[in-house]
């Protein structure tokens, strides 16, 4: 049997379900890549330079082992039909599905294709821990609240790590479409720089190891703090299968208990229950999931939208944040959490400008983390925090970054600041400012907004909503 293995979003060769099956099961396996320019962000985006240099890294793998990941170029009809000619005894594929979004849409042309040129598509639950149609109320719905699905999913089996033995000898060898080789090589170049982004499932391995051996008994406390980097970093390898998510569970859950294993394992609960949510609402990329918030009159200043973009905005915290994400293409959870909450609520800045901005800036952009995170942060979504609840961004950086050393870390105008005043250095004196070389206004701005009034505003406009939403359903009340 001539089998193709079709590498998505699970760069690698261990603990690889679709693989493993692929070798057990052909007699000869297409190890292959699809790159769809229907997908492509652009040649600015951080998020698809660094997926595609995660290709390149599985391809060199590849190459040690004396195997070859085949490359087609172009669309996905198209790229299939020419692989049928070109392997007419070609008569299985397998792929680790995914569940929701552009790749669940792109499986079902697939699999309509796959059909009409007599391949039998053999597809895996890979992605994550529990499906997103495991876990469900006892009534047979969805679960709309974490904590309740937390408790149920607690209490599965998880799967366990797959052994897989690749076998070389079974893989077809030499390039065959050398056209789409070279267009792939082509489009390697044309992607921006991905900064000091260490790739591939050697770095991943390292990064686990050093998190569950030096960071994750401390983690519940630790992880709060921006630059003691106490986070395991692992989310830019998840995110394209650099390493399995079972490998990360079973590593994690043989360490000694503590309350820092307990929560990193909720955190990959998180992961598992916003897969759930996206899987069960579909177009919550662009439809704000709790309706009552579908009505919010967003200010929607593009000036504004580009000073937080820049790290402009004259609030330390809020700009060391984005200046991390734009210079490394990742940015701390608790920033994701606050400078999310500062567009859509001292803003009032549209959810979605956000989403889509950190979409194309992220190194371990996830669809469903990165909407559902939105949504959370904004109230819009399942379970999001409640609509009063704007985050202090003064008192968030006092908090989490007492001394300062992370602003002056990212935001070099304010390095020389020795007080407090850091977290507000709008309210720096003359002489303050003279004395530690930064003008307010010039060298830094001063806050684009007020915090106070932005808080009022934003509860007002979410209230609006709510009333809009109230009275169309008792207008029409089907």
């Amino acid at each position: 049997m001539v089998a193709v293995m079709w590498f998505r979003r699970d760069l690698r060769i261990e603990d690889n379900v679709a693989l493993k099956h692929a070798l057990e099961e052909s007699d000869e396996l297409f190890l292959l890549f699809h790159v769809n320019p229907d997908q492509f962000l652009g040649e600015e985006s951080i998020n698809q330079a660094a997926f595609f240099k995660s290709v390149e890294i599985l391809r060199e793998e590849l190459d040690e082992k004396g195997a070859t990941l085949h490359i087609l170029y172009g669309d996905l009809k198209d790229c299939f039909t020419r692989l049928k000619k070109e392997l007419p005894n070609w008569s299985d594929v397998y792929i680790n599905r995914d569940e929701k979004g552009y790749g669940l849409e792109r499986d079902k042309v697939a699999g309509g294709l796959f059909k009409e040129l007599g391949i039998k598509a053999h597809g895996y639950h890979d992605h994550h821990i529990h499906s997103a149609q495991e876990i469900k109320t006892n009534s047979g719905t969805y679960y709309k609240v974490f904590t309740p699905y937390f408790n149920k999913w607690k209490e599965l089996q998880k799967p366990h790590v797959v052994d897989v033995k690749f076998e070389t000898e079974k893989i077809v060898g030499q390039p065959v479409f050398i056209e789409d080789e070279d267009q792939f090589a082509q489009l390697l170049d044309r992607q921006i720089q991905v900064g000091n982004a260490q790739l591939g499932t050697r770095e991943a391995h390292k990064l686990l190891d050093d998190f569950v051996e030096n960071h994750l008994r401390d983690y519940k406390e630790a992880r709060d703090y921006p630059l003691k980097d106490a986070t395991s970093h692992l989310s830019k390898h998840l995110r394209a299968g650099e390493i399995s998510i079972r490998t990360v569970y079973d590593r994690v859950n043989r360490a000694e208990n503590s309350l820092g294993k307990h929560t990193f394992i909720q955190e990959l609960a998180w992961r598992d229950f916003y897969n759930a949510i996206y899987a069960t609402h579909p177009d919550q990329k662009e439809v704000s999931i709790n309706a009552s918030f579908r009505q919010v009159e967003w200010d929607n200043n593009e000036q504004n939208f580009k000073k937080w973009q820049e790290g402009q905005t004259g609030f330390p915290t809020v700009d060391a944040a984005m200046r991390q994400l734009k210079e490394t293409g990742w940015m701390h959870n608790r920033l994701r959490m606050l400078t999310a909450s500062f567009l859509t609520k001292d803003l009032l800045i549209d959810w979605r400008w956000g989403e889509k901005y950190f979409q194309e800036m992220l190194n371990d952009y996830d669809a469903a983390s990165n909407i559902g995170g939105w949504q959370w942060a904004s109230s819009t979504g399942a379970d999001g925090v409640p609509y009063f609840r704007v985050f202090n961004p003064t008192t968030q950086s006092e908090k989490f970054d007492k001394d300062g050393s992370f602003i002056k870390k990212y935001v070099p105008e304010l390095k020389a600041i020795d007080n407090k005043k850091i977290h507000e250095p709008s309210k720096l004196t003359a002489e303050e400012q003279e004395t530690f070389g930064v003008v307010i206004g010039e060298d830094y701005p001063g806050p684009i907004v007020s915090h106070k009034r932005s808080r009022e505003l934003a509860i007002q406009a979410f209230e609006n909503s709510k009333k809009k939403t109230e009275n169309m359903k008792a207008a029409d009340p089907k």
